[in-house]
């Protein structure tokens, strides 16, 4: 059942999504088998309607995979803003990180997502944050030599 509502989320079917829900709300906070949850895998794939059904029924906003990714991640590499604005607006961690330290900043950065860095700039996200190799956003964008990107985080 847990995979068949996975693969419902990403055919983007609402209304069987709909109805598995409320036939097991405990579908809410399960995973699939790369540990994604279902706000991530909706988010993933550009779901906007099942994005919103999830958070209405209350899916844990910061919730995270088997490598510590949030929905909020997922769409800053992917470089869907308008989700990144309504996860901000729901309350998503911005500055959360996972397992190898990136943050939502650092995705858009080492993806060139100059709109949604700026975004997460506008609402406090923290250009010090540093992953595991003691890089922050400003050095990913440094290291593919994005322009925009480095002056927008500060750089020369």
């Amino acid at each position: 059942m847990n995979e068949f509502f996975f693969t419902e989320i990403r055919n983007g079917n609402l209304e069987e999504v709909k109805a598995m829900l409320k036939k097991n709300p405990v579908l809410l906070d399960s995973k699939d088998q790369r540990g994604s949850t279902p706000l991530i895998m909706a988010t993933y794939y550009d779901e906007t309607e099942i994005i919103d059904l999830l958070l209405d029924s209350g899916a844990k906003i910061n919730g995270k995979d088997a490598v510590g990714n949030t929905a909020l991640m997922g769409v800053c590499f992917k470089g869907y803003s308008d989700i990144v604005q309504k996860l901000l607006d729901k309350g998503a961690g911005i500055n959360e990180q996972n397992t190898m330290g990136a943050t939502c900043l650092i995705y858009a950065a080492t993806f060139n997502r100059l709109d949604i860095a700026k975004l997460l700039l506008n609402r406090g996200a923290d250009t010090a944050i540093v992953d595991v190799n003691g890089k922050t956003a400003l050095d990913h964008a440094k290291m593919q030599g994005l322009t925009s990107m480095i002056t927008l985080l500060g750089g020369e």
